[in-house]
């Protein structure tokens, strides 16, 4: 497995990817939007209410990468706008990294 270089994405020593991404809710579409202080920005269409943008998130993300809803977990910032999400190591070796880059 080969993570891209970017400031958003940390291997931990248990092979698990942390991404950290900004979230801005409410956005007419859901996508990614280059980078913003160190995080992934990514815009959801979803609205911020009783976590249905936390919810969206981890299934953009998850499909983004080409990985299951599952082995991507909301770690931190359930209610702000900067979150980290985990994807487990079993998964990191065949998700798709080249999405979220670029």
């Amino acid at each position: 497995m080969t993570l891209p270089t970017t400031s958003y994405l940390r291997l931990e020593k248990t092979g698990a990817v942390i991404v950290d991404i900004h979230v801005i809710p409410n956005a007419s579409r859901t996508q990614a939007d280059g980078s913003h202080d160190g995080a992934l920005r990514v815009r959801l269409h979803a609205p911020p209410v009783d976590g249905k943008a936390n919810l969206a998130l981890i299934a953009w993300l998850a499909d983004a990468l080409g990985v299951a809803k599952r082995d991507v977990e909301l770690v931190r910032g359930q209610t702000s706008k900067r979150k980290q999400l985990r994807i487990n190591a079993a998964a990191c070796v065949k998700a798709e990294w080249s999405a979220l880059v670029g």
